[in-house]
């Protein structure tokens, strides 16, 4: 037998959690099954009395194919187990279920995605739960905000749409010393770049529909943490439903193969783009932390092998020249996704974060001159020329 945990993070990202079957497969079947046969009335009710997700039941919680996906991200992310929901909001509302009750209250990064602040400051306050948002890189403002009834800190580091970073092993140690489960959202870096696991973080969070598929096929989300945590957000799963597909699965396994390589691609794209960026007119700012005029660059070399591929610029211009970036772009695809292949380009404060609240966007830095990039595996030189084409008309 293999001994799995002494792979290295290529090898776990190709072979981890896949047993073949008797049929001898090579790639890892699709389990298009939405139940299972038991052996007798007494197998049936074994399986069903048992809570870990171990025996496979119906596929709304156990399936073979989505269980080698959660076994595989796990152990790309140092965990011990994983949970896949069927989007990253999905798996961010599974754990304020599992963690969460009327009463209770959440200290979040002022800088996270927009329907993040809108699960947050909408969704959970009518249920009676209350959250605090405070800026990402400032410790002193979390410990402020945490009182006797905080039961999570949220942090998206780096942040979307300006790659602001928290030190995490700080902002962990606070979180142990007052009882309080510290949440990550890793979508900007996957586990290829970054391990909040290993930096003190309790429970790892994943957008799956972004560099985990990598091509922009698939919606599905993930949950990684200690068996004990994870057996509580599988129980919401299991009860509420919100299930990854075997068929979603599948294809999120396919974009694990490749993570790293196209980590490392994504990253140097990105940061020789920013560069880049830092010299044309009309640019005001570049946020990508892998510059050396990132006021968190030093953080960012250590906790993150490298930098990733989402960056964004301010133009001077505001709103009418950000437009006029975006509109003159031929090949970019303009949408509001990230993570793909293929580049994309939106306007945050109308898009990604246009449900947020004009005051809460300012305050969290994004302008309507702001524009971001995910930044893809296309030829550097391509994309260069269809940016300038905003600078040209």
């Amino acid at each position: 037998m293999n001994d799995s945990a002494s792979w290295g993070a290529a090898t776990r990202a190709l072979r981890t959690g896949h047993q073949r079957t008797e049929q001898r497969e090579h790639a890892e079947p699709i389990f298009t099954t939405s139940s299972y046969v038991f052996d007798s009335a007494a197998h049936a009710a074994e399986c069903f009395a048992n809570e870990t997700g171990e025996h496979n039941i119906y596929s709304r919680f156990t399936n073979p194919t989505v269980s080698i996906f959660e076994q595989r991200l796990a152990a790309l992310e140092g965990a011990e187990r994983g949970v896949a929901t069927s989007s990253g909001m999905a798996a961010i509302l599974s754990v304020c279920l599992a963690f969460l009750e009327q009463g209770d209250e959440v200290v979040c990064s002022r800088s996270v995605f927009g329907s993040t602040v809108g699960l947050f400051s909408r969704l959970m306050s009518r249920y009676g739960i209350t959250t605090h948002f405070v800026e990402l890189n400032q410790i002193s403002a979390w410990e402020a905000a945490c009182n006797a009834r905080t039961k999570l800190f949220f942090a998206e580091t780096p942040s979307n749409p300006l790659c602001e970073l928290v030190d995490l092993s700080a902002l962990s140690q606070l979180a142990r010393s007052r009882g309080v489960k510290l949440v990550v959202d890793n979508c900007f870096c996957t586990p290829a770049l970054q391990q909040p696991l290993a930096l003190g973080a309790d429970i790892v969070v994943h957008s799956a529909t972004k560099y985990l598929d990598g091509q922009g096929r698939m919606v599905g989300g993930a949950v990684v943490g200690s068996q004990e945590d994870m057996a509580a957000v599988f129980g919401v799963v299991r009860t509420a439903g919100p299930c990854m597909s075997p068929f979603n699965a599948w294809v999120f396994l396919k974009g694990l193969e490749t993570l790293a390589l196209r980590m490392k691609a994504h990253s140097e794209n990105a940061l020789n783009l920013a560069l880049w960026l830092e010299q044309q007119p009309g640019v005001a700012r570049v946020h990508y932390a892998g510059l050396p005029s990132h006021p968190q660059h030093a953080l960012a070399q250590q906790q993150m092998r490298a930098f990733g591929g989402v960056l964004s610029f301010e133009m001077a211009g505001g709103r009418e020249a950000a437009w006029r970036v975006i509109d003159a772009t031929q090949m970019l695809s303009i949408t509001a996704n990230l993570g793909d292949a293929k580049t994309t380009i939106t306007h945050p404060a109308t898009t990604t974060h246009a449900r947020v609240a004009p005051e809460a966007r300012l305050a969290a830095g994004i302008t309507d001159g702001l524009v971001r990039i995910a930044v893809g595996l296309e030829d550097l030189a391509d994309l260069k020329a269809d940016l300038s084409r905003g600078w040209i008309a």
